[in-house]
């Protein structure tokens, strides 16, 4: 089956970029972080047989295509992130059998967690998965079915509960698989927790192995600071 996975980016110079990490790394520290943190997401989303994968850019393509290359793109909209999220989702499931969302914000996720994902989606049954984070959002969301618009709506994003109301929202759309749960980076006192996870994994790829250099050598003050 074919399976589209899109990465939601922000630009740097176009969008502010991880400005809570950047209050305690420095804003082009945080910016060259975010970057490679999105290469390793990029990474990994591409060792998934099947899976065909896109930056999902929330500027015009016409401005910030340039800075994206290497994948196929698509363009989040205007609009809440909850409404973003559903018209790419809807964007990816007009071109494929499944569609996965992802963030760069947990550049430490498992290839294999990712495999699970995508034959948990493959199949007639409909489906849906999740990667929870421990802020309680999630670093993957996905489906092969088209949630209503309406239930991208129903779970504010942001919050502790988020991920578990979005699962009670597009519970009715199919069963739910949950994967690994692991660190969102929003702030440089979840750099250290993200190393750990970084730690754990058996086979890292090299985009993965880069980021983890690049983050232990930033200023240790700066990586415990919240």
């Amino acid at each position: 089956m074919s399976g589209g996975a899109a990465i939601f980016v922000k630009t740097p110079g176009l969008s502010p970029v991880k400005t809570r990490l950047a209050a305690g790394i420095g804003a082009a520290a945080a910016e060259a972080w975010y970057q490679r943190a999105a290469a390793a997401v990029a990474a990994a989303l591409q060792r998934v047989p099947g899976l065909t994968v896109y930056w999902a850019l929330a500027e015009p393509l016409a401005d910030a295509a340039p800075a994206w290359p290497g994948l196929p793109q698509l363009e989040q909209g205007e609009g809440e992130l909850g409404e973003r999220m559903g018209r790419v989702h809807a964007a990816l499931l007009q071109r494929h059998d499944y569609a996965l969302l992802a963030g760069a914000d947990a550049p430490q996720l498992d290839p294999a967690q990712l495999e699970l994902a995508a034959a948990w989606l493959s199949g007639d049954a409909a489906r849906l998965v999740m990667g929870p984070a421990l802020d309680g959002g999630f670093w993957l969301l996905g489906a092969n079915r088209h949630p209503a618009p309406e239930d991208w709506l129903r779970s504010p994003c942001g919050r502790t509960d988020t991920a578990r109301g979005f699962r009670a929202a597009m519970a009715r759309h199919g069963d739910w698989r949950l994967l690994q749960w692991l660190t969102d980076v929003d702030q440089a006192g979840d750099l250290e927790a993200m190393l750990r996870e970084f730690s754990r994994l058996a086979n890292p790829l090299p985009e993965q192995l880069a980021l983890a250099d690049c983050t232990r050598a930033l200023p240790r003050q700066g990586m415990r600071d919240e």
